[in-house]
Parts: structure tokens; C-alpha cells; sequence
């Protein structure tokens, strides 16, 4: 039993230093900067999100759900083809990565990036909104940056390194069943969810750059959050939340605006 919890103890520390020094992107002029913890590989997360991807795709064709609308289709490649390339700002890789934009019809006020830049927006988003090219950029801007920051390779190291915790805590003391799923969702809420907000926060600003660099207007993204509070999808608490409170993130998203603003005319000439 000693060596085991010596082990435990180890493997806790082993993996708690992993994030002492990572850093996946710069800090771009919105200033990015927090370390990250990774315990995964990005091959294995970019690997593992190809197939999830194709089987997504396969499934929405199957249920010919997948590119049904040309023109909504050339929206959103078009906007992807002048934003992809602003990513080297951030990871001078990620332009070459190999990046994919598809549309699945669907009701659903959604849009997603997978690890190494797997690209799905919904029909709903774009048509319940009423989204115009430069609020897609800055929905598809915010979407790239979880990439290009490889937060679900965190959250899944997050998550990792939380077992290795409740591994550790059963063998110190024994607690088991119920009691242990409680330890569980203390530990979720105390370091889950903070980290999920950042996660957030970090990709509002990192596409509201994204698309200023590209020539689209960064004050849209201020005008998406609006439109989604006005469709009530914001009204859960922060403390509470994975997303940032809206009111809090319109204010921020008004200054990184602001702060990027030149970038936008820039170019635009």
C-alpha cells in the first residue's frame, strides 16, 4: 500500500509540473498568455477528432442533412478561406493544418471546431440570427481559437489529472460511492468550470482578432451575443455556467473591439 500511494503521489506531482512551461499559441495583440496544462498528445487529439468528424459527416449525409444549401455553404467556406490564414498570428502551423468547413441543416444555434481545425456551423445559427458574413466570422473566428488554443486537449488533461486526484483521495482515505461522485463534483466545479469560462473568454478574444485581421468587423461579435441574449440563451449564472455571464461578455467583447479595431481598417484598405 506505501508504494502505491508513492506512486500516486508521484504521478500526481509528474502531471501537475506538465503545465508549468506550455504555452500553445502567442499572445496575438489581445494578449493571450496563460499557461496550459496538456497531458495528452495534440496527435492523439488531433487523430481523434478526424474520426469523429468523418463519422459525423457520414451520419449527416446518410441522413442528407450535410451541405444542403450551396449558397449558405459558399457563405461560410468563403468566410473560413479569409480567416484560416490569419491563424498564423497566433500558430505559425495552423494555416497549414488541415482544415474542413461543412453545414449540417439543422434547427440547432450551433457551431463547433474540433481539434485540428474541423469546422461545423448549423443552418439554425445562421438562419435564426439572421447572421451577416462579419457576425459568421466572429461565431467561426471564436470556434477556430478552441483549436488553435487545443482547449479540449486541456480540459481532457484537466480531466485526467482529476482521476489521478480521486484515485489518490480513495487510497488515502477510503472514500468510496456516493461520498467519492460528491468529491467528484466538488473537484468538477472548483476546477472545471473556472477553466471552461477561460476557455471562453480566451476565444472570444482570439476571434474577435481573427476576423479584424481578416477585414470583418469586430464589433459583430458584440451584435451575435446580443442577438443570442435577446433569444434568451444566457440566463444561467455565471458562478454556475461554462460560459461567461452575457452581459459581462458583451462588455468584454466591446473592448477587445475597440483595441482591435485598427487591425480591421488596416484591412480593409
Amino acid at each position: 500500500m506505501r508504494l502505491i500511494k508513492s506512486f500516486l503521489i508521484g504521478s500526481l506531482l509528474l502531471a501537475s509540473s506538465a503545465c508549468v512551461n506550455t504555452q500553445t499559441t502567442r499572445q496575438g495583440a489581445v494578449g493571450i498568455e496563460r499557461q496550459q496544462l496538456m497531458l495528452l498528445s495534440s496527435q492523439e487529439m488531433t487523430q481523434g477528432a478526424s474520426q469523429a468528424y468523418d463519422a459525423i459527416l457520414k451520419e449527416a449525409k446518410e441522413k442528407k442533412t450535410l451541405n444542403t444549401d450551396a449558397v449558405m455553404l459558399g457563405r461560410i467556406r468563403t468566410v473560413a478561406q479569409r480567416l484560416i490564414p490569419q491563424t498564423a498570428v497566433f500558430r505559425q502551423d495552423a494555416p497549414a493544418w488541415d482544415w474542413q468547413v461543412n453545414l449540417i441543416k439543422s434547427d440547432q444555434l450551433n457551431a463547433w471546431c474540433m481539434p485540428g481545425g474541423k469546422i461545423a456551423f448549423y443552418t439554425g445559427i445562421i438562419q435564426k440570427l439572421a447572421l451577416t458574413d462579419d457576425e459568421i466570422a466572429a461565431i467561426m473566428g471564436h470556434e477556430m481559437a478552441h483549436a488553435l488554443r487545443e482547449h479540449g486537449r486541456e480540459r481532457a488533461s484537466e480531466a485526467q489529472l482529476t482521476q489521478i486526484g480521486l484515485t489518490a483521495l480513495q487510497v488515502f482515505t477510503g472514500i468510496q460511492g456516493p461520498a467519492l461522485d460528491a468529491t467528484a463534483m466538488a473537484l468538477n466545479v472548483t476546477l472545471t468550470l473556472p477553466n471552461s469560462r477561460t476557455h471562453e473568454t480566451e476565444a472570444d478574444r482570439m476571434g474577435v482578432e481573427l476576423a479584424a485581421r481578416a477585414g470583418y468587423n469586430p464589433y459583430a461579435a458584440v451584435n451575435v451575443w446580443q442577438k443570442m441574449s435577446k433569444m434568451g440563451n444566457g440566463g444561467t449564472p455565471e458562478i454556475l455556467s461554462t460560459h461567461p455571464a452575457p452581459d459581462n461578455r458583451i462588455k468584454d467583447l466591446q473592448k477587445v473591439a475597440k483595441k482591435v479595431e485598427g487591425l480591421y481598417l488596416k484591412a480593409k484598405k
